[in-house]
């Protein structure tokens, strides 16, 4: 019958349809066909049912489902499917499912035809009541008999489901009923539901009939429980298909009326509750990339196997999809879907794992989240991260406030925990947090805090100022190079402004450099003055100057900038006069920790200070104007109280300074820990004070990536 079809359909021109395609629309081939296929008879037909299908709806060219003949015994026939799992015909079902979301997919309008109307009481009455005005409009108010009344209860189906809205005649395209089925209420009123009828619907209706809206992900969400992994993956595609049609019904009926939210974060939920309490940060971090449709893994052929790897596999492989399968969705069902994550999964599972006083729970767990954050790729879902992780809240903060979002507070907290390997892991989480494309990140951390620049000290001024301004130089500004701290400096020390200009292409001469911008070689020469002479190793081991960072500098910031620009930033500080300076200054908690950490350089074990460094160059680089301020302008006149990056760098110099007269031989154990570090000497015996050697070798390079940045920044702003 199949071949019939095709040739005939060869042998006509396009759109044309043959007495044979004729025959089996006005025939009901296809009920026919549905019900031999329902009860299986004789044994192996639904098979066969399906099968046919399958063939007719992929190599007809032509457009069936739109005819009512098709489209009605379609939907019958996917009731059937995925009701038992690991049947014989489980893979004819999923192929039969997945050529109808292809075919959708092409047409996504047709999807209508698979909504079906909710069968609830108060709803039924009130379509009854109708169907009897209309009948007694006609003049039949006399003649309504037990046939009439019937023929109401023809609102479902012989399967027990409720008619569907395209069954009744409209302007879909759908082909007149036969007369015998035929209701004078117009598709239109079918289409009523409870919200338009402000009617609640009570809680037995729900039990009676659930999440019976939408067959086709319905028996999609059955089959991704199969055992058999091609049929779950097939299925999963078929979801991935029909969240991304546009219409908005659909979109509403995917998220309201059937269990694919909740099968997403239980499954979620299950994977997560099935990983070992203890696993290795650096497995995790390490595991390969993860793909939701090649979740296939043998323990005996993995040479870098580890207890677990396989229930990590599987989690981290469910969350990919669930992840791209909100990427792909319609808007509305997007924001459905990762709502749900972020209540189901990342507040009811998650949290309470980040907030647990074990030290082994505390980093398994945050391990985890912060594979999530490199992996998320969803704008949609990754709002919904942020949101879990930082709040929602954009006012400014203040000490007071601080512990308003509790898992927020407690994240930035275990930045200065006890526990080392907590400590690095929860920076390295925020430092993949802060490459995110979400605005919302860095406002919350920094940004809302520096908006009103209250950390400078504000002097309206006088007209001596402003020639001292006009003179090229910032009121009330210090020089640094006058500074004691920095009588040290020799010609040798520092670079001419040529020199810095020679590192990067010229200034163009249609934009000269801002007048009132504080001058950019003296900015880079007073974080690379910053460390004494006798606390500086590069210089005596070739390849480790300050020009190897500006490539990297350059680089990076070109990257911000791209994920930046459709944040509109203002492109200068706000202006002095428009500022509330009757604020008190709080930093917010992040930098108070970061600063913290900061100032504890040279106490603190080599990793960390890696860390804490890494972070804090990764701030440096966003292209806003009061992060370049607050954290790259030596010649900001912080006000009282206040603290900036380059004042607490200055303090911890101070330090070091004092200490260094104390150990003996300082230059030459220095010099030898730089060596052992780049590998360019054995380990050896151990040294004395190795954690300060250490610490002083990360803050000098630490200047040197903050000088290249403050460069490569000033010449992106100066040059179009």
């Amino acid at each position: 019958m199949l071949d019939i079809l095709v040739q005939e359909e060869n042998e006509r021109e396009s759109g044309e349809t043959g007495p044979c395609m004729e025959y089996l629309l006005h025939h009901k081939i296809l009920e026919t066909l549905y019900t031999l296929g329902k009860a299986d008879c004789p044994p192996g037909m639904k098979q066969q049912v399906l099968a046919f299908y399958t063939k007719l709806l992929g190599r007809i060219r032509q457009p069936l489902l739109p005819h009512i003949n098709v489209h009605r015994p379609v939907q019958k026939l996917i009731r059937l499917c995925g009701e038992v799992l690991a049947t014989p015909t489980e893979n004819e079902e999923i192929q039969f499912l997945c050529i109808v979301c292809a075919k959708l997919k092409q047409d996504p309008y047709l999807v209508n035809f698979f909504l079906e109307v909710v069968q609830d009481p108060v709803l039924h009455v009130y379509k009854r009541q109708s169907k009897l005005k209309a009948m007694a409009s006609k003049g039949s108010t006399g003649v309504i008999t037990e046939d009439m009344l019937k023929d109401q209860d023809s609102l479902t189906t012989d399967t027990g489901q409720p008619l569907l809205p395209e069954e009744i005649p409209s302007a879909s395209g759908a082909e007149q009923m036969e007369k015998e089925d035929d209701l004078p209420q117009q598709a239109d009123d079918l289409s009523f539901s409870l919200d338009e009828l402000n009617v609640t619907s009570s809680p037995e209706s729900s039990t009676v009939c659930p999440n019976q809206d939408y067959n086709l992900v319905n028996s999609l969400l059955n089959l991704t429980k199969s055992p058999d992994g091609r049929i779950a993956v097939k299925a999963c595609e078929g979801l991935m298909l029909l969240v991304s049609l546009p219409e908005p019904a659909a979109a509403k009926c995917l998220t309201q009326n059937t269990c694919l939210c909740e099968l997403l974060t239980d499954r979620l939920a299950t994977l997560y509750k099935a990983l070992p309490q203890s696993l290795d940060p650096l497995d995790i971090e390490t595991v390969e990339a993860i793909n939701w449709g090649l979740d296939s893994y043998s323990h005996k052929e993995d040479a870098s196997a580890f207890p677990g790897k396989r229930a990590l596999i599987s989690f981290l492989s469910w969350f990919d999809y669930c992840d791209q399968l909100i990427k792909e969705a319609q808007k509305t069902a997007a924001v459905a879907m990762a709502k749900a994550v972020r209540e189901r999964f990342f507040i009811d599972v998650m949290e309470p794992q980040l907030m647990q006083t074990s030290e082994i729970g505390i980093l398994t767990s945050t391990a985890l989240l912060h594979r999530i954050v490199r992996q998320v790729t969803s704008d949609v879902l990754l709002q919904e991260v942020v949101y879990f992780i930082l709040g929602e809240n954009r006012e400014p903060e203040t000490l007071a406030d601080i512990n308003r979002h509790p898992l927020r507070h407690r994240l930035i907290e275990h930045c200065d925990h006890i526990s080392d390997e907590i400590s690095i892991m929860t920076l390295r989480m925020f430092e993949h947090l802060l490459q995110k494309p979400n605005e919302h990140i860095l406002y919350n951390l920094v940004l809302r805090n520096l908006e009103e620049r209250n950390y400078m000290e504000y002097k309206p001024l006088c007209q001596e100022d402003k020639d001292v301004v006009e003179n090229g130089q910032i009121a009330g500004a210090v020089d640094l190079e006058e500074d004691p701290l920095f009588t040290d400096l020799s010609p040798d020390n520092t670079l001419s402004a040529q020199e810095w200009l020679s590192a990067s292409p010229p200034v163009s001469p249609e934009h000269p450099k801002n007048d009132g911008k504080t001058e950019v070689h003296k900015i880079v020469n007073s974080f690379l003055c910053l460390v004494p002479d006798e606390a500086k190793s590069s210089y005596h081991v070739e390849g480790t100057g300050y020009d190897t960072y500006l490539r990297d500098a350059h680089r990076q910031f070109r990257d911000y900038c791209v994920i930046c620009l459709r944040w509109e930033w203002p492109g200068s500080p706000r202006s002095l006069e428009k500022c509330n300076f009757e604020a008190s200054f709080f930093e917010g908690h992040f930098l108070k920790v970061l600063f913290e950490r900061m100032g504890r350089i040279l106490d603190q074990p080599y990793d960390v200070n890696l860390q804490v460094t890494s972070v804090l160059s990764k701030l440096s680089l966003f292209p806003h104007p009061h992060i370049h301020e607050y954290l790259l302008d030596p010649y900001v006149n912080l006000a009282s109280g206040c603290r900036s990056l380059f004042s607490v760098i200055v303090r911890v110099v101070g330090d070091l300074m004092v200490r260094i007269q104390r150990i003996p031989d300082f230059t030459p154990k220095l010099l030898l820990v730089r060596k052992r570090l780049l590998g360019l000497e054995p380990e050896g015996p151990i040294i004395d004070h190795m954690t300060l050697l250490e610490g002083v070798i990360v803050l000098e390079e630490f200047c040197k990536e903050l000088a290249a940045i403050a460069f490569v920044k000033y010449h992106a702003s100066s040059t179009p």
